[in-house]
């Protein structure tokens, strides 16, 4: 399958790359700019382009392990090196090609196993509850990670406000696939549109994201605007981009990875460096911008927050 192969990427020179100092000026100068609190949400979403320029304000977030003190991946990487397959399979494609994608005018539909579903606007769905700022490491099964500062707010927020029901054991997201405007679903690499899912107790941890923005922008195209998930126990590919639907169901839904390789891609793919993937290593990774290679954490160092949700379980079979 050539189109898995990790065809690397050549990094921006050191002049080109926003250092951190510069980062958290802006971030205060913003945060003074800011009308209102701390969970101020963006001014205007019309005329975003796939690189975002609309700021966002946000408080730092007080969740148990959400603020990992880690040194911030350059923005410049963050946004021109993604695995977003509807915009081309080269981690620079999505970069290059995101500009096509329309975020507004946006819907994101809530069905299945709850007594309120609803279709929300974007906007309403930003401004749904105060937006947190929110340091992640993000683990991607071909061995390279980032930190990444998010701006949103727990998943569990949205689900607490449409009640699934008792036969709600899972949440299913879908993303968008419109060909128009996403060039990468010509060639039928998947089965479109893309699918992942949380059993439901994992899609309500507080960690379990739901992004609009990173460093302090909104989210550019090509990392998944204008709505995401984020799961930072979980290997990448689980959080899912440019959401259209979610869903709430009793049965374990399918999910685009595992249907096209079962064998490689399991429904919960915690990131556990106790199991090897074929084609990569899991043991150790890169961070992007670095060349030394690191050990990688159970859970993606999330343990102590995460590990109770799978007590008793088979991690190596339940991949």
């Amino acid at each position: 399958m050539h189109f898995l192969k990790d065809r690397g990427f050549t990094h921006a020179p050191p002049s080109e790359i926003t250092p951190r100092e510069v980062y958290e000026q802006r971030r205060r100068l913003l945060k003074g700019l800011a009308a209102g609190s701390a969970g101020a949400l963006l001014a205007s979403w019309a005329g975003r382009q796939a690189l975002a320029a609309t700021t966002l304000a946000a408080a730092k977030s007080t969740v148990p392990g959400a603020m990992a003190m880690e040194k911030l991946t350059p923005q410049q990487d963050v946004s021109s090196y993604n695995n977003f397959y509807e915009f081309g399979t080269d981690k620079s494609d999505p970069a290059r090609t995101a500009h096509t994608l329309k975020t507004r005018p946006w819907t994101v539909s809530i069905e299945g196993e709850v007594k309120k579903p609803k279709t929300y606007d974007i906007d309403e769905l930003v401004k749904l509850v105060p937006q947190e700022e929110r340091i992640y490491r993000l683990r991607c099964v071909e061995g390279w990670s980032m930190v990444i500062p998010w701006v949103g707010y727990s998943l569990a927020e949205l689900i607490k406000r449409v009640e699934p029901t008792g036969n709600a054991k899972y949440v299913q997201f879908i993303t968008l696939a419109d060909k128009a405007q996403m060039p990468g679903l010509r060639p039928g690499i998947l089965d479109w549109p893309y699918s992942e899912g949380l059993r439901i107790d994992e899609a309500m941890h507080p960690l379990a994201l739901l992004a609009f923005g990173l460093y302090g922008e909104v989210l550019p195209n090509q990392n998944g605007a204008p709505v995401r998930v984020v799961v930072p126990w979980k290997y990448g590919f689980k959080s899912a981009k440019s959401i259209v639907k979610i869903r709430f169901v009793e049965k374990q839904p399918k999910t685009s990875w595992q249907d096209a390789a079962p064998q490689e891609y399991g429904f919960y793919s915690n990131v556990n460096p106790e199991v090897p993937h074929p084609r990569w290593y899991q043991n150790y990774e890169r961070r992007i911008g670095e060349f030394a290679r690191r050990k990688t954490l159970m859970f993606n160092g999330y343990g102590e927050q995460v590990a109770s949700l799978y007590a008793g379980m088979d991690l190596k079979a339940n991949f």
